[in-house]
């Protein structure tokens, strides 16, 4: 029995490196005894394959988006977000205000350079409003601002262009021998300039009642946050690295060497948004339905918060067919269609989770990685315009170098094993990888999360892409 057990390992091993090979008659008859030669069969079943709507996904994140964009095929996409504010325990102003007066409030919203989607030109006005609710613990991207926001009292709108134009287009458009830009570079932000009451009450509240900044709660219920919204224009979305609230005033110095009072000096406090407070993205898309259409030939992919594909792999009629026998592979891959050739079309999302539907909740509410027994990580080569389900494991490793198929066998076992009687759903899903080290040369997944830049994706699914074998073995006794 031992002797079996050594030469199917050697056998599927061959079946591996071999890839889809139909001519299994030569797969090692020379190493082994004609009684102990595995019989090998490879069924085909067909994959169904559509495309399924994603009302919201998971986003627990200090970063966001901010704009709005519209794809003549896959529709518009409006996004923004809700946000609280970082206080220290005990917080106090560190200066005295001259006469106690507050100078000026800026809201500001960083975005690294050239970090946008869309036209960089086009005119958008974001619009803040204060927060009357206090926020909860809501990280998916259907909430309804109306729930917490005071749309009667905007606070200040500012218009802007993602791109500063005051820079001629032959600087901003420099670039090195090797093509990066590296000639302009700046700290991309919005300056939205708030009444200077907001801040003053901030200053007048530390004093008269300061409990309101003993704790990150108590400061929760005395300022519950902001809202910030695209309220004019579309064509571009930001994407949101940092975001905080600046409050200005002057203050008296003290000369260092004689104590003498010096003319007034301009001193700031911050309140920034940070991984201890709460952020609420908002993704509201539309005109998706056209995408949702059934047909037979392709599926869509639309990020984030837009659709998925969704696969059906027929686990009832494979276990009729190889039931009694070894799943030794299944190989999958996806086909991309070229993207749209117009000008800021969006581009396909660099990496996609293949998992179960009914299992994408928890796996993104506790930052799950892929464990290539139900969830799978794929990877895009543009080359190719192919998902290979291949994990990256070498820090050298180039995405477009990926080409290997990877064998999901065993998901069919796992899924032949726990739920039999059950055809399985999975879904195709945008995803953002977090990696970490495990030596010189090697890293692993720490953490999936959801892709949360705009991306899309046509993928064909017509019945040769959805052709798929399972090869399996069993010995005759």
């Amino acid at each position: 029995m031992k002797i079996k057990l050594f030469i199917l390992g050697i056998v599927a091993g061959s079946i591996f490196l071999n890839g889809c090979n139909d001519d299994f008659g030569l797969v090692g008859p020379s190493i082994q005894p004609d009684e102990d030669t595995p019989t090998l069969k490879a069924d085909t079943f067909m994959l169904k394959a559509s495309t399924v709507l994603l009302d919201s996904v998971y986003a627990k994140t200090t970063t966001g988006l901010l704009g709005e964009i519209y794809d003549p095929l896959f529709g518009d996409l409006k996004a923004d977000f809700i946000c609280q504010f970082y206080v220290q325990d005990g917080f106090t102003f560190r200066h005295e205000p001259v006469n106690g007066k507050i100078d000026s409030v800026q809201f500001m919203i960083f975005y690294p350079n050239r970090d946008w989607i869309g036209d960089s030109l086009a005119s958008m006005q974001a619009t803040v409003y204060p927060v009357v609710k206090p926020l909860e613990r809501n990280y998916y991207t259907n909430i309804d601002p109306a729930q917490y926001v005071d749309f009667n009292n905007p606070l200040a709108s500012k218009t802007y262009s993602p791109r500063d134009q005051t820079v001629s287009d032959s600087l901003w458009n420099a670039v090195t021998t090797s093509g990066s830009y590296t000639v302009y570079t700046y700290d991309a932000h919005i300056k939205i300039k708030l009444p200077v009451s907001f801040g003053q009450k901030f200053y007048d509240e530390s004093i008269n009642n300061p409990g309101y900044f003993a704790s990150q709660e108590a400061f929760n219920k005395f300022f519950p946050g902001l809202y910030i919204t695209n309220t004019f224009g579309s064509g571009n979305i930001l994407s949101v690295s940092d975001t905080r609230i600046v409050i200005y005033y002057n203050y008296y110095a003290e000369r260092a060497s004689t104590g003498a009072i010096d003319s007034a000096v301009i001193a700031y406090e911050m309140f920034p948004v940070t991984k201890e407070v709460i952020q609420m993205n908002r993704m509201k898309n539309a005109g998706l339905d056209k995408l949702l259409t059934p047909n037979d030939r392709y599926t869509y992919i639309k990020s984030p918060a837009g659709v998925a594909t969704r696969l059906t792999i027929p686990i009832k009629e494979i276990k009729e067919k190889v039931e009694g026998r070894r799943v030794n592979t299944f190989y999958f891959e996806l086909k991309a269609m070229p993207q749209d050739n117009w000008k800021y079309a969006l581009s396909p999302p660099g990496n996609v989770l293949l998992i179960p539907e009914d299992s994408v909740k928890t796996f993104f509410e506790k930052g799950k990685a892929e464990d290539n027994i139900t969830t799978y990580l794929g990877t895009y080569n543009s080359a190719s315009l192919l998902y290979f389900f291949t994990p990256l494991t070498s820090t050298s490793t180039s995405v477009a170098s990926v080409t290997a198929k990877t064998n999901l066998a065993n998901l069919i076992k796992y899924q032949l094993l726990y739920a039999p009687d059950k055809d399985l759903n999975m879904l195709v899903i945008p995803v953002s990888r977090t990696t970490m080290s495990v030596s010189t040369n090697t890293v692993t997944t720490e953490s999936i999360s959801n892709y949360l830049k705009p991306a899309s994706l046509t993928l064909r699914t017509d019945s040769s892409k959805m052709q798929v074998q399972v090869i399996t073995s069993v010995y005759d006794e």
